[in-house]
């Protein structure tokens, strides 16, 4: 472990972190990051082969657990946690990074593809962070439910994403509420905002010129790395962030503004 790594993640050794979205892109970035600060991750994706290949990158893969589970199977999710608490022990929180875009003009959105992004996004996010907020209440040690949400939630949709951007504002909305409900409890509850992030996701029906353009949007010129946005996810789960609740972060290298 370097030295950056306990310093960045303070007081999260030994805790058990859930992340969701963990076998690619910033959901990966974010499992092996925590994992290097001492913390016992339970990898969740709806793919396993992505998940084995993930935990094969930490260095200590028996204090951890994958998670093959697909997060649109919303009554199951409180079975799901109550079963990362059966193998890892007191849950210190959650980093919920997972999430389905289907790029496409309005006109050709349909109420399926409407339902599956709203599903997997943000009704599946409420009951996710209940069941977590839940489990953290009862163990009465506080905790952290770390959300993410699309800088598209503040300028509204871009490169066809209008589906997905409207349930990306409804997890904005339900990370406010959520602080409110479980402050009390000493649960901080807050949201990553990222900007254009070098991920698979940033890819799917977007042609590269599309891409570069927005590139060049950014003040730094550059796209965004999934460790960089890690990075604050640790932040937030660490003892650094301890008055830290409520807040929507922004990681956009300055794209957007707020």
């Amino acid at each position: 472990m370097t030295a950056r790594g306990p310093l960045l993640g303070a007081g999260l050794e030994g805790r058990a972190m859930i992340v969701t979205g963990a076998g690619s892109g910033v959901g990966r970035s974010t499992a092996l990051a925590l994992a290097a600060c001492g913390a016992r991750v339970a990898l969740l994706d709806r793919d396993g082969g992505s998940l084995d290949a993930a935990m094969s990158e930490i260095a200590d893969p028996d204090r951890h657990m994958t998670v093959p589970f697909d997060l649109a199977r919303v009554p199951d999710l409180p079975g799901m946690v109550e079963g990362v608490v059966r193998q890892l022990g007191g849950l210190w929180g959650i980093a919920h990074v997972a999430a389905v875009l289907k790029r496409q003009r309005v006109d050709e959105v349909t109420e399926a593809d409407w339902d599956l992004q709203h599903t997997v996004n943000l009704k599946s996010s409420f009951f996710l962070n209940r069941a977590v907020g839940q489990e953290l209440i009862r163990r009465g040690q506080g905790g952290r439910i770390i959300n993410f949400t699309s800088g598209a939630f503040l300028t509204g949709a871009l490169s066809g994403s209008d589906a997905y951007v409207a349930s990306k504002g409804g997890v904005v909305t339900m990370t406010r509420s959520f602080a409110k409900q479980y402050g009390p409890h000493g649960i901080l509850v807050n949201c990553v905002s990222p900007g254009q992030i070098d991920t698979p996701m940033q890819y799917i029906d977007n042609p590269p010129e599309i891409v570069e353009a927005a590139i060049q949007t950014c003040p730094l010129r550059r796209i965004g790395r999934p460790e960089e946005v890690a990075s604050v996810v640790v932040f937030l789960a660490s003892s650094h962030a301890s008055f830290v609740s409520g807040a929507t972060i922004n990681v956009s290298g300055g794209q957007t503004l707020y």
